[in-house]
């Protein structure tokens, strides 16, 4: 269930007073760890589908691994018939529709896929500027990504953002704060709480 705008700042205060500084691993060591990226499976199951890979997997570009089983896709909700025929065609088995827009796979290589297909403003520029991952897969810039955790408002999204920026570089930092401006304005007080936060575990 996601937060409301009240417990979202119940939870920052709660985590401002918690917060022990230097708690988290540095910054430049978590740049070091390689965690191992299963997106390169993806590539092959979408066509000529414009996407960027979310969830779990992105995450790991920008904070260390935590434990993913699955993989989440951003497609434009135009495109999500392409997106499906062309999973059809390579013989994967759809599970079900998503509540948020979208539906859920099982590809051929037993891998569970999400494709997450939204109509917000956003999508076409997170689609049009990803940052390629390790595998050469196209994953979602870490704005775009912030958007979607805030958009989520689950506690795990509030700590991967927080955990994300805490790690981040002061141009990643100015350029997410501008894109949740545009778009997210009233979360831009909260963001700046769960920049602090960041900061404060990496100390």
């Amino acid at each position: 269930m996601a937060l409301s705008a009240k417990q979202r700042q119940a939870f920052l205060a709660m985590a401002r007073r918690r917060t022990r500084p230097g708690s988290g691993s540095r910054p430049d060591a978590l740049r070091e760890s390689a965690p191992e990226y299963g997106g390169a499976i993806v590539g092959t199951y979408q066509g000529t589908v414009r996407f960027v890979i979310v969830g779990g997997l992105a995450t790991h570009l920008y904070m260390p691994a935590r434990m993913t089983v699955d993989v989440d896709i951003l497609i434009l909700r135009d495109d999500l018939p392409e997106a499906e025929t062309a999973l059809d065609t390579a013989r994967a088995v759809k599970l079900g529709a998503r509540a948020i827009g979208g539906s859920t796979w099982r590809l051929p290589t037993n891998h569970c896929l999400d494709v997450i297909a939204v109509d917000e403003p956003w999508v076409d520029a997170a689609l049009a500027r990803p940052v390629t991952g390790p595998d050469g897969q196209p994953y979602v810039a870490l704005p775009y990504l912030v958007l979607m955790k805030l958009a989520s408002g689950r506690v795990q999204d509030l700590a991967d953002i927080s955990r994300m920026l805490g790690a981040a570089t002061p141009e990643q930092v100015r350029k997410t704060e501008q894109v949740v401006k545009r778009y997210r304005p009233q979360d831009v007080e909260d963001l700046a709480s769960l920049v602090a936060l960041g900061r404060l575990e990496y100390e």
